[in-house]
């Protein structure tokens, strides 16, 4: 079965870096985009940058320019640099893998908090 171990997240004043991981494993499927998500209590996850296979990316407009997804196939990885950070970007994040044959699967980490305060 699919597994998602995130890392990376923290707190960091406004302004800073952090950069979060997800490793994938017991992935069968060859083709599928990995992406990261974030949610706050009491409002529906969204999505923050999604990057396919083929390595088309795709970024929310509140962090185009400030965050970059990136993956390497090879070790199942996917890495969101998060720079710029503010306060607005504290939110739980959700690495995400969906593979989108005959159907649409859906997989998920556990998550990691990102807090941006002074």
């Amino acid at each position: 079965q699919v597994q998602l171990v995130e890392s990376g997240g923290g707190l960091v004043q406004p302004g800073g870096s952090l950069r979060l991981s997800c490793a994938a494993s017991g992935i069968g499927f060859s083709i599928y985009t990995m992406g990261w998500y974030r949610q706050v209590p009491g409002i529906q996850r969204e999505l923050v940058a999604a990057v396919s296979s083929g390595g088309s990316t795709n970024y929310a407009d509140s962090v185009k320019g400030r965050f970059t997804i990136s993956r390497d196939n090879s070790k199942k990885t996917v890495y969101l640099q998060m720079n710029s950070l503010k306060p607005e970007d504290t939110a739980v994040y959700y690495c995400n893998v969906r593979y989108s044959g005959t159907r649409t699967y859906d997989y998920w980490g556990q998550g990691t908090q990102v807090t941006v305060s002074s």
